[in-house]
Protein backbone atom coordinates (compact mmCIF):
# COMPACT_ATOMS: atom_id res chain seq x y z
CA UNK A 1 0.00 0.00 0.00
CA UNK A 2 1.25 3.58 -1.03
CA UNK A 3 1.28 5.66 2.32
CA UNK A 4 3.02 8.70 0.41
CA UNK A 5 0.67 11.81 0.87
CA UNK A 6 0.34 12.75 -2.75
CA UNK A 7 0.73 16.41 -3.84
CA UNK A 8 -1.70 18.64 -5.44
CA UNK A 9 -2.09 18.10 -9.58
CA UNK A 10 0.00 20.26 -11.28
CA UNK A 11 2.97 21.06 -8.69
CA UNK A 12 6.59 20.42 -9.40
CA UNK A 13 9.77 19.98 -7.18
CA UNK A 14 11.70 23.71 -7.56
CA UNK A 15 15.37 23.58 -8.35
CA UNK A 16 18.31 25.25 -6.85
CA UNK A 17 19.57 27.20 -9.97
CA UNK A 18 16.10 28.74 -10.39
CA UNK A 19 16.99 31.83 -9.44
CA UNK A 20 17.97 35.22 -11.23
CA UNK A 21 19.90 38.11 -10.48
CA UNK A 22 20.20 41.44 -11.62
CA UNK A 23 22.71 44.40 -11.52
CA UNK A 24 21.37 48.10 -12.33
CA UNK A 25 23.88 49.60 -14.66
CA UNK A 26 21.37 52.75 -15.06
CA UNK A 27 20.21 55.18 -12.64
CA UNK A 28 17.66 54.13 -9.45
CA UNK A 29 14.49 56.48 -11.96
CA UNK A 30 15.98 54.74 -15.41
CA UNK A 31 17.35 51.43 -14.80
CA UNK A 32 19.25 49.66 -17.05
CA UNK A 33 18.89 45.72 -15.56
CA UNK A 34 21.90 43.59 -16.59
CA UNK A 35 21.54 39.75 -15.57
CA UNK A 36 24.38 38.62 -13.28
CA UNK A 37 25.43 35.46 -15.32
CA UNK A 38 27.27 31.99 -14.24
CA UNK A 39 26.18 32.10 -10.85
CA UNK A 40 26.11 29.46 -8.56
CA UNK A 41 25.15 28.70 -4.60
CA UNK A 42 22.83 31.99 -4.49
CA UNK A 43 21.85 32.67 -1.06
CA UNK A 44 19.48 35.61 0.19
CA UNK A 45 19.52 35.84 3.91
CA UNK A 46 16.50 38.43 6.07
CA UNK A 47 17.24 38.88 9.00
CA UNK A 48 15.08 40.72 12.00
CA UNK A 49 16.16 43.52 14.18
CA UNK A 50 14.41 42.99 17.22
CA UNK A 51 12.83 44.55 20.51
CA UNK A 52 12.73 43.27 23.45
CA UNK A 53 9.21 42.92 24.70
CA UNK A 54 9.62 41.04 27.80
CA UNK A 55 6.52 41.67 31.07
CA UNK A 56 5.75 40.12 34.00
CA UNK A 57 2.83 37.99 31.58
CA UNK A 58 5.63 36.64 29.68
CA UNK A 59 6.78 34.42 32.89
CA UNK A 60 10.86 34.42 32.45
CA UNK A 61 9.98 33.83 28.46
CA UNK A 62 11.87 35.44 25.91
CA UNK A 63 9.71 38.02 24.37
CA UNK A 64 10.93 39.49 21.05
CA UNK A 65 8.87 42.04 18.49
CA UNK A 66 10.49 42.54 15.71
CA UNK A 67 10.66 46.18 14.33
CA UNK A 68 12.72 45.74 11.29
CA UNK A 69 14.42 43.92 8.57
CA UNK A 70 17.98 43.72 7.29
CA UNK A 71 19.41 41.53 4.28
CA UNK A 72 22.50 40.20 3.08
CA UNK A 73 23.01 38.18 0.09
CA UNK A 74 25.89 35.89 -0.59
CA UNK A 75 26.62 33.96 -4.14
CA UNK A 76 29.35 32.82 -6.67
CA UNK A 77 30.48 34.01 -9.71
CA UNK A 78 32.69 32.45 -12.66
CA UNK A 79 34.72 35.29 -13.45
CA UNK A 80 34.87 35.46 -17.58
CA UNK A 81 36.89 38.46 -19.17
CA UNK A 82 37.20 40.23 -22.53
CA UNK A 83 40.22 38.38 -24.76
CA UNK A 84 40.54 42.43 -26.46
CA UNK A 85 40.01 44.25 -23.47
CA UNK A 86 40.59 42.32 -20.33
CA UNK A 87 37.47 43.57 -19.24
CA UNK A 88 35.30 41.46 -16.71
CA UNK A 89 31.68 41.03 -17.68
CA UNK A 90 29.96 44.27 -16.81
CA UNK A 91 27.63 42.92 -14.11
CA UNK A 92 31.01 41.79 -12.46
CA UNK A 93 33.11 45.17 -13.22
CA UNK A 94 30.10 46.71 -11.68
CA UNK A 95 30.28 44.93 -8.45
CA UNK A 96 34.07 45.19 -8.49
CA UNK A 97 34.12 48.93 -8.57
CA UNK A 98 32.19 48.96 -5.43
CA UNK A 99 35.35 47.46 -3.28
CA UNK A 100 37.94 49.74 -4.14
CA UNK A 101 39.65 51.75 -2.04
CA UNK A 102 38.17 55.07 -4.10
CA UNK A 103 34.57 53.98 -3.43
CA UNK A 104 33.11 55.49 -0.30
CA UNK A 105 29.52 56.98 0.36
CA UNK A 106 27.01 56.63 -2.90
CA UNK A 107 30.05 55.03 -4.97
CA UNK A 108 30.08 52.03 -2.86
CA UNK A 109 26.61 51.41 -3.02
CA UNK A 110 25.16 48.74 -5.56
CA UNK A 111 21.63 48.67 -6.72
CA UNK A 112 20.11 44.76 -7.53
CA UNK A 113 17.36 43.01 -7.57
CA UNK A 114 16.71 39.28 -7.44
CA UNK A 115 13.77 36.88 -8.50
CA UNK A 116 12.44 33.49 -8.73
CA UNK A 117 13.74 31.94 -12.50
CA UNK A 118 11.78 28.07 -12.55
CA UNK A 119 13.11 26.22 -15.56
CA UNK A 120 9.08 25.13 -16.29
CA UNK A 121 6.35 26.84 -15.35
CA UNK A 122 4.70 30.15 -13.94
CA UNK A 123 7.18 31.86 -11.93
CA UNK A 124 6.12 33.03 -8.22
CA UNK A 125 5.27 36.71 -8.21
CA UNK A 126 5.77 37.70 -5.23
CA UNK A 127 9.12 35.79 -4.72
CA UNK A 128 11.21 39.43 -5.74
CA UNK A 129 13.38 41.84 -4.39
CA UNK A 130 15.37 44.98 -4.74
CA UNK A 131 17.59 46.56 -2.34
CA UNK A 132 20.84 48.54 -2.03
CA UNK A 133 23.96 47.31 -0.42
CA UNK A 134 27.59 47.07 0.08
CA UNK A 135 29.98 44.92 -1.80
CA UNK A 136 32.62 42.37 -0.67
CA UNK A 137 34.24 40.15 -3.13
CA UNK A 138 36.89 37.57 -2.34
CA UNK A 139 38.88 34.76 -4.73
CA UNK A 140 38.40 31.11 -5.10
CA UNK A 141 40.30 28.59 -6.38
CA UNK A 142 43.54 29.72 -5.65
CA UNK A 143 45.97 27.08 -6.26
CA UNK A 144 48.35 26.19 -9.29
CA UNK A 145 46.48 23.91 -10.81
CA UNK A 146 44.82 26.28 -13.22
CA UNK A 147 40.90 25.86 -11.72
CA UNK A 148 37.96 28.18 -13.07
CA UNK A 149 38.91 31.29 -11.81
CA UNK A 150 35.33 32.17 -9.37
CA UNK A 151 34.79 35.20 -6.96
CA UNK A 152 33.10 34.61 -4.06
CA UNK A 153 30.29 38.32 -3.67
CA UNK A 154 28.99 38.91 -0.21
CA UNK A 155 26.14 41.83 -0.18
CA UNK A 156 25.12 43.67 2.71
CA UNK A 157 21.94 45.33 2.10
CA UNK A 158 21.36 48.93 3.57
CA UNK A 159 17.97 49.06 5.07
CA UNK A 160 15.05 46.93 4.12
CA UNK A 161 14.91 45.60 0.88
CA UNK A 162 11.78 46.35 -1.49
CA UNK A 163 9.21 43.92 -1.92
CA UNK A 164 8.68 43.90 -5.86
CA UNK A 165 6.69 41.99 -8.46
CA UNK A 166 8.95 39.28 -10.13
CA UNK A 167 10.28 40.35 -13.55
CA UNK A 168 11.05 37.50 -14.56
CA UNK A 169 9.09 36.79 -18.05
CA UNK A 170 10.54 33.40 -19.32
CA UNK A 171 13.31 31.95 -21.01
CA UNK A 172 13.18 33.12 -24.33
CA UNK A 173 12.64 36.43 -23.33
CA UNK A 174 15.32 39.72 -22.34
CA UNK A 175 15.05 42.85 -20.88
CA UNK A 176 15.17 45.37 -23.25
CA UNK A 177 18.21 48.49 -23.12
CA UNK A 178 18.61 51.63 -25.06
CA UNK A 179 22.21 52.83 -25.99
CA UNK A 180 21.11 56.18 -27.66
CA UNK A 181 19.16 57.89 -30.32
CA UNK A 182 21.75 58.80 -33.40
CA UNK A 183 19.08 62.11 -34.92
CA UNK A 184 19.64 65.30 -32.97
CA UNK A 185 16.60 67.13 -32.10
CA UNK A 186 14.29 64.84 -34.18
CA UNK A 187 10.69 67.24 -34.75
CA UNK A 188 6.94 66.57 -35.01
CA UNK A 189 6.75 63.45 -37.70
CA UNK A 190 10.11 63.02 -38.07
CA UNK A 191 11.58 59.33 -38.07
CA UNK A 192 14.28 58.80 -35.16
CA UNK A 193 16.61 55.44 -34.78
CA UNK A 194 16.08 53.97 -31.39
CA UNK A 195 19.39 51.73 -31.05
CA UNK A 196 19.70 49.40 -27.98
CA UNK A 197 19.39 45.62 -27.15
CA UNK A 198 16.76 43.07 -27.06
CA UNK A 199 14.46 44.82 -28.92
CA UNK A 200 12.76 41.71 -31.09
CA UNK A 201 9.16 41.52 -30.29
CA UNK A 202 8.83 45.08 -29.31
CA UNK A 203 4.88 45.96 -27.99
CA UNK A 204 5.28 49.63 -27.55
CA UNK A 205 6.93 52.74 -27.96
CA UNK A 206 6.21 55.77 -25.90
CA UNK A 207 6.99 59.31 -25.83
CA UNK A 208 5.92 61.10 -22.43
CA UNK A 209 3.76 57.84 -21.83
CA UNK A 210 1.67 58.77 -25.27
CA UNK A 211 2.17 55.57 -27.65
CA UNK A 212 3.51 56.52 -31.10
CA UNK A 213 4.24 54.77 -34.16
CA UNK A 214 7.21 52.43 -34.68
CA UNK A 215 8.84 49.21 -36.85
CA UNK A 216 11.39 47.07 -35.46
CA UNK A 217 13.91 46.52 -37.27
CA UNK A 218 16.19 44.43 -35.61
CA UNK A 219 17.38 43.39 -31.99
CA UNK A 220 19.50 46.18 -32.07
CA UNK A 221 17.40 49.16 -33.76
CA UNK A 222 13.97 50.67 -34.10
CA UNK A 223 12.86 53.60 -36.35
CA UNK A 224 10.08 55.30 -34.32
CA UNK A 225 8.16 58.69 -35.37
CA UNK A 226 8.51 61.47 -33.15
CA UNK A 227 4.60 63.37 -32.22
CA UNK A 228 3.84 66.67 -31.97
CA UNK A 229 4.99 68.29 -29.19
CA UNK A 230 6.95 71.30 -27.87
CA UNK A 231 10.92 71.14 -28.05
CA UNK A 232 12.55 70.44 -24.98
CA UNK A 233 13.45 67.12 -23.05
CA UNK A 234 11.07 64.08 -23.81
CA UNK A 235 10.95 60.29 -22.06
CA UNK A 236 11.14 58.01 -24.59
CA UNK A 237 10.39 54.22 -23.37
CA UNK A 238 10.47 50.87 -25.46
CA UNK A 239 8.27 48.06 -23.98
CA UNK A 240 8.54 44.48 -24.65
CA UNK A 241 7.89 41.09 -23.02
CA UNK A 242 10.95 41.14 -20.99
CA UNK A 243 10.23 43.62 -19.29
CA UNK A 244 10.84 48.09 -19.83
CA UNK A 245 13.81 50.48 -21.19
CA UNK A 246 13.42 54.43 -20.68
CA UNK A 247 15.74 56.85 -22.09
CA UNK A 248 15.85 60.59 -21.81
CA UNK A 249 16.30 62.46 -25.42
CA UNK A 250 16.06 66.42 -26.37
CA UNK A 251 13.74 66.96 -28.78
CA UNK A 252 12.95 69.70 -31.67
CA UNK A 253 9.83 71.18 -32.19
Amino acid sequence: MNTKVPLPAGTTLGKSFEYGLDVNLGTFADPIWQPFRRISGFQVTPTPTTMDAQTYDDQGSPNQDITGWGWGMTFLAQVNRSLATGAYLPEVEYLLARTRPSAKAEAAVADVRWYHKPELGTPNPDDAGRGFCTVAAQRQNTGPGGEIENLTFTLTGKGAYEEIVNPFTGWGSTAPTISGIPELLAGDGDLFTINGTGLIGTTAVTIDDVATEFTTVGAGSIIAQMLTGDAGSVAIEVTTPGGSATFSYTRGA
